[in-house]
């Protein structure tokens, strides 16, 4: 046979048997170094060349420590692919079924949040730790549809033998990225996957088709929402002196006066009316509107630089047992918002760290293993969308020209009770 390279037509015309054994045989041949029958498929050998320069042992298990579930529903709560969740089973979980496989989702690292489809497959599915919480990245376990399109950013197919790990030799997948119409952010990873005997070319077509139905159906209800709270606010704006502008509930604009337009502004977690400090705009008054915000811009003086005179000074008050909050002022103005327990935890240990810590030593000095740093990096992420201004990452720290202070509670065995950090019970005394 001569060496061209390997397409999926070409394989759904072979026998299966045939087929079968010309992809092992391309795998054996070209990670041993030597010149296969026929070239692989140029994104399974980018990829497997990947695994090879981690060191990924083609005989491990695809075994990984799942997600707790209070952390699973945290990251499905939190996603917008949960508002499109029946468009995406509505297109595939009823094909998967019929076709023995299963449709999963994941979020953007690669962790499962849902699966459905056959029941038989599903079972199946637990041999290889595809299951809710599972993570798929390649670091994970290597060369499969749902970590290479992570890597690649784009709809891939993995059939058989063409996974990295031999373990996954019996299945066939097909997915294709997920991305948040607004902005292109990867939200995560649609997936079907299926005993390799289900093998169809044409299932990488289709998952990628749902997948652009689910960013249509994003981009529709954006759309429709933000045309809502415009029709509200153009009359209020029109009656507005000065500048103002209207956001919907997570800052992307509606409508403007007086200041140049803009996509997005970025808003606190807790967010609230009142008199707030944006670092885009200085001091507003903030009203609510139906759907959104109302934001009028009070003072003119804003900082130049974010994190030097947007944010000068950061207090974090974890001297009450259940309430802890962070407050960040400078010359504009100043502005506070209550923390999760996690979030409490982690700004007091950067706080006690002020050289700072890689996503490695906050997942120990968090959870006390190391290797949970998909989950620090997620919570980290969550974290710097309101704090920008003062924390910087690689490594993950407070600015060095803001001011950090903590308050602790009177009684040192108050301080974030309920934490089994290590960190914090470390500066805790028995």
């Amino acid at each position: 046979m001569n060496n061209t390279q390997l397409d999926m037509k070409r394989l759904a015309s072979m026998d299966a048997a045939q087929a079968t054994r010309l992809l092992h045989r391309v795998r054996e041949e070209t990670l041993a170094g030597r010149r296969p029958p026929i070239a692989p498929r140029p994104v399974i050998d980018a990829s497997w060349q990947r695994m090879a320069r981690l060191g990924l042992d083609p005989d491990q298990d695809t075994s990984s420590v799942l997600l707790r579930r209070d952390e699973l529903e945290e990251r499905r709560r939190t996603t917008l692919l949960s508002e499109v969740m029946q468009t995406l089973s509505g297109g595939l979980a009823g094909i998967a079924d019929a076709s023995l496989q299963i449709m999963v989702v994941t979020d953007e690292h690669g962790r499962v949040l849902w699966r459905q489809g056959n029941l038989a497959v599903l079972r199946q599915a637990h041999s290889i730790c595809l299951e809710e919480g599972a993570a798929w990245s390649e670091h994970a376990t290597g060369t499969n549809a749902v970590g290479t399109a992570l890597a690649m950013g784009r709809a891939v197919q993995v059939h058989s033998a063409e996974h990295y790990v031999q373990s996954l030799h019996n299945w066939t997948c097909a997915a294709a990225p997920v991305h948040d119409p607004r902005d292109q952010r990867l939200l995560g990873i649609l997936d079907v996957s299926g005993p390799a005997s289900s093998f169809h070319p044409a299932m990488l077509a289709l998952v990628g088709s749902v997948a652009q139905l689910a960013e249509a159906e994003m981009r529709e209800r954006h759309r429709r929402s933000i045309e809502r709270l415009r029709a509200v606010a153009a009359p209020i704006l029109c009656r507005v002196g000065g500048r103002a502008v209207a956001v919907d509930a997570h800052g992307w604009t509606a409508a403007v006066t007086g200041l140049a337009p803009v996509d997005r502004i970025p808003l606190p977690k807790s967010f609230r009316a009142g008199r707030v400090w944006l670092p885009s705009l200085g001091v507003c008054a903030v009203e609510p509107l139906p759907g959104g915000w109302l934001l009028r811009v009070e003072e003119e003086n804003r900082p130049e630089e974010p994190g030097s005179e947007a944010a000068s000074r950061v207090v974090l008050d974890l001297s009450r047992p259940r309430r802890w909050t962070v407050a960040v002022s400078g010359v504009a103005g100043s502005w506070q918002q209550e923390l999760s327990p996690r979030h409490a935890e982690l700004l007091y240990v950067l706080a006690l760290h002020r050289d700072g810590r890689t996503a490695a030593e906050l997942a120990e000095d968090v959870f006390g293993d190391r290797t949970r740093t998909v989950t620090v990096r997620a919570e980290m992420s969550r974290v710097r969308r309101n704090l920008a201004g003062v924390l910087a990452h690689r490594p993950y720290r407070f600015r060095e020209e803001v001011a950090v202070e903590v308050l602790r509670p009177e009684r040192p065995g108050d301080l974030l009770p309920h934490s089994t950090a290590p960190a914090v019970r470390a500066a805790t005394p028995a």
